[in-house]
């Protein structure tokens, strides 16, 4: 396989999108109040199977339960939905879920066993939501305290109770979503043994960092990497309450991945991956850009033919003709998820989802410079 791979290309920008556990169908909102639903077929090329329109206003956040098949949306109209397919009839039917926000929902998460969710918010809370069975509805309790401004993502912990949250007061922080009742009692870890709702596990936030824009935890759930507006990546270690920061001279950072206990992947307005490099023992560092573009060929030569015939097509002129970018990236990437245990994907304002392998030669060499 080719890398970097594009998967899908859209005519603007893509606002959320998931894969489900098979990597068969995706789910995405293009920057509108819908969400379409795309299916890998028989061709290798995606199809448009459905399109969901229960929401009002622009979608902000898709997620797809691996264990369920059920997705769950959040929007700007301050409401969630879990959609079930029902095998019947091949449509997807929502179940309204009260957030009980009076601001937009920011994003959305399943929590790794897929029996709850949390919707972050610009109301200074973040909205842990579950199953009630006795009702037969879903409720939401609210993580408020310290929150104070707006949550932009959330990720979480592997034990399935520990919640982190990126903040607009430019703050991290780990909290407890433990739900009485539907959570078995976690093992003790550096992050803290007793954990009921609301526990506050850490509060992070680094001197003029500005807005932490993405937060995600180590794989073993024992370190927090975030990226904020400063253009900086951070690691955060709850056994020693340790804060390792690498400055960097790129644009703000959107989106931070990890590929395993010592290699981050982050995303954000240079429009392509960078790597971040560990040794295992606490320091860290920048390895470079994943992506470092090359010009495309084209077809009639590197003739000033070519180059005048360039301009026809376009209809430019020699002042604003090279607009195109060298890297398969076109515009910001806002948004990384993990796609296979050797693969993830990304996707931004170009409207693009491409698909990136973790082993390319190119993470390779970054990785050993």
């Amino acid at each position: 396989m080719t890398n970097p791979q594009v998967l899908l290309s859209l005519p603007g920008p893509v606002s959320a999108f998931a894969f489900n556990a098979d990597r068969s169908q995706v789910a995405l909102c293009p920057n509108t109040n819908e969400v379409h639903i795309y299916a890998l077929d028989a061709g290798n090329s995606w199809t448009l199977t459905h399109t969901l329109t229960s929401h009002t206003a622009l979608v902000t956040g898709i997620d797809w339960a691996p264990t369920t098949n059920r997705l769950v949306t959040c929007s700007q109209d301050r409401n969630g939905y879990v959609w079930s397919l029902d095998a019947q009839t091949n449509q997807w039917d929502p179940a309204l879920v009260l957030l009980r926000i009076n601001r937009s929902a920011t994003h959305v998460r399943w929590s790794p066993k897929g029996d709850k969710f949390a919707v972050a918010s610009g109301a200074k809370c973040v909205s842990v939501c579950y199953f009630d069975q006795d009702n037969d509805w879903w409720v939401a309790k609210h993580l408020k305290k310290p929150l104070r401004s707006t949550v932009l993502r959330i990720a979480w912990h592997p034990n399935n109770v520990l919640l982190a949250a990126a903040g607009a007061d430019n703050r991290a922080r780990v909290l407890s979503a433990f739900i009485k009742g539907l959570d078995s009692k976690p093992a003790p870890s550096p992050w803290g043994d007793r954990l009921p709702f609301g526990t506050i596990c850490a509060d992070i936030g680094p001197e003029g960092c500005g807005w932490v824009h993405d937060v995600a935890f180590s794989p073993d759930g024992t370190a927090l990497a975030f990226v904020a507006h400063d253009s900086s990546f951070y690691v955060y270690y709850p056994a020693t309450a340790q804060v390792i920061a690498v400055p960097t001279t790129l644009l703000p950072l959107l989106g931070v991945m990890w590929l395993n206990d010592t290699e981050v992947v982050a995303v954000g307005h240079d429009c392509t991956p960078v790597l971040f490099v560990g040794n295992g023992n606490g320091e860290w560092r920048y390895a470079g850009k994943i992506d470092e573009g090359k010009k495309a060929s084209t077809s009639h030569g590197n003739s000033a033919l070519a180059k005048f015939r360039a301009m026809d097509s376009r209809a430019t002129t020699q002042a604003n003709q090279d607009t195109e970018l060298t890297t398969v990236h076109q515009n910001s990437i806002t948004l990384i998820q993990p796609y296979s245990p050797t693969h993830y994907v990304t996707t931004g304002i170009d409207g693009k989802i491409v698909l990136w392998h973790s082993l390319d030669e190119a993470l390779k060499r970054l990785a050993l410079a």
